[in-house]
């Protein structure tokens, strides 16, 4: 085994344990209108954390031994992201809230349990 080969092992661990939304329901889930609401829209546009989500999608239904460098680079930002988001827990019921809405487009579903 590489290091690479360690590093991609750590990368899809650290994935898979925060990513908590399967294909189906992130997918369902980027069809709402609090999904396509939530995050920031540069330009008006699809917003970063929506297109992420389609492209977890894809990833959640890759082959490990076919993920590319360029996928893994997308892996470590989406668990970049969802640990800097989760830090961030506003006060009080979040089941309605963007900061819910938000992490979910990136795959996590902070009220799921396990």
């Amino acid at each position: 085994m590489t290091e690479h080969d360690g590093d991609r092992g750590e990368t899809t661990d650290e994935f898979k344990k925060l990513v908590n939304l399967t294909p189906k329901q992130l997918q369902d889930w980027l069809e709402r209108e609090e999904s396509k609401a939530a995050g920031q829209h540069p330009g008006g546009g699809e917003s970063t954390g929506h297109a992420s989500g389609r492209r977890i999608v894809e990833l959640l239904r890759t082959p490990k031994s076919d993920l590319s460098d360029d996928d893994l680079a997308h892996m470590r930002k989406v668990t970049g992201y969802i640990k800097r988001h989760l830090a961030q827990r506003p006060s009080g019921d979040v089941t309605d809230t963007t900061w819910r809405h938000s992490l979910m487009n990136w795959g996590h579903g902070p009220l799921k349990d396990g």
